[in-house]
């Protein structure tokens, strides 16, 4: 009975990670459309909405690398699993009420890495996957999708530069529909697929799967496709103003080059089954495509805010993953952590979302 109750809590946990991923990461998918005046904002994020959760049906390569590629499946705990998925939360929010697009994938992974080292040691991490799988296409697809958006917008102004501005911008504010949709729908292949992992991963540990014969139960694909697609539509406005407005100031063809650039690295990401950050990519095609046009029309303090962000991400959410997983163990081995620290960081959020909505009521009006 208790290790049903800590699998419901674990699930529930993971849902309510995919869901604080899906409104953080929102900004990824809308920013450029919203502004650039080609999508109003609740058209883009009800079309990013749709389409991240159509997405996430597409491949579950990425799922397979969270749940069995990067951490000794056999050495995987429902409370690890636990620990891992609220030192993410723990750091989506945090990164989130300041404004930072941070990676919601690399506070996961980072999650699970702090927790399992917490638990069984060094010994339980497979470094060079983790390496191979994670760290290295940290680095190499933000540069990837600068390039190409750099040279895409180098190619398009040369293309359109002796076109009328007004048919330009009519032209590409039609095409970011078709890169902007693109995008939701690789975001949904790529940052759906470690939440079903992480469940999965669970699953394992509770006896419901063999680690032998790895699959993702059509339920969990369900459940996680879900949770991020209303995670989208809640949206992160916060976030969203700081990727489309305080990076570069950003014409449709600059939309749409970073968009393409995101959507196709992305996409080639998921195909080999690595779980890269969709924040780090986009970012990266924004900044080439501003870059390329010239270089002081890039806020160069903005973007090292954000590369700062990314660089503290894997460690901070490893220690708050390691800080659950031990807070946990004070009270035993069983259920009784994960349910007080549930109980705990429910009635917080609550507090918190009360106090902003009295703050909002009280703010006066124009």
């Amino acid at each position: 009975m208790h290790s049903d109750l800590l699998l419901v809590i674990v699930v529930g946990a993971a849902l309510a990670f995919d869901f604080t991923n899906g409104f953080h990461d929102t900004a990824n998918v809308v920013a450029s459309s919203i502004s650039t005046r080609a999508l109003s904002p609740r058209t883009a994020i009800a079309l990013a909405s749709i389409l991240n959760f159509a997405g996430a049906f597409i491949s579950l390569k990425v799922a397979a690398t969270v749940a069995t590629g990067i951490v000794n499946t056999a050495q995987v705990t429902e409370r690890i699993a636990f620990a891992a998925l609220i030192g993410a939360i723990a750091w989506n929010l945090t990164t989130w009420a300041y404004g930072l697009p941070s990676s919601s994938s690399h506070a996961l992974i980072g999650g699970v890495v702090g927790a399992v080292i917490a638990a069984v040691g060094g010994g339980g991490i497979r470094g060079q996957a983790l390496v191979a799988d994670v760290l290295v296409p940290a680095v190499v697809a933000p540069l990837l999708a600068f390039l190409v958006a750099g040279v895409s917008i180098v190619l398009i102004y040369r293309l359109v530069g002796h076109r009328r501005p007004g048919v330009v911008t009519r032209g590409f504010r039609l095409g970011q529909w078709v890169s902007g949709s693109m995008l939701a729908l690789s975001h949904g292949t790529n940052d759906a697929q470690k939440t079903m992992g992480v469940i999965s991963l669970a699953l394992v540990a509770h006896g419901d799967i063999s680690a032998r014969h790895f699959h993702v139960p059509p339920w969990v694909v369900i459940a996680a496709a879900s949770a991020i697609a209303l995670g989208t539509y809640a949206g992160g406005w916060r976030i969203i103003r700081t990727l489309g407005t305080r990076i570069i100031k950003m014409d449709p063809p600059q939309g749409f080059a970073s968009q393409g650039a995101g959507a196709a690295v992305i996409l080639a990401s998921s195909h080999f089954g690595y779980p890269l950050s969709s924040t780090q990519v986009i970012a990266g095609g924004i900044i080439g495509a501003g870059a390329a046009e010239r270089v002081s029309a890039v806020r160069w303090g903005v973007a090292g805010n954000i590369v700062a962000a990314w660089m503290v991400t894997l460690p901070a959410a490893g220690a708050f993953g390691a800080f659950t997983y031990w807070i946990s163990g004070v009270f035993g081995s069983g259920v009784q952590g994960p349910l007080v620290i549930s109980i705990v960081l429910l009635g917080a959020l609550s507090v918190a979302l009360n106090g902003r909505r009295r703050r909002i009521a009280q703010t006066p009006g124009p």
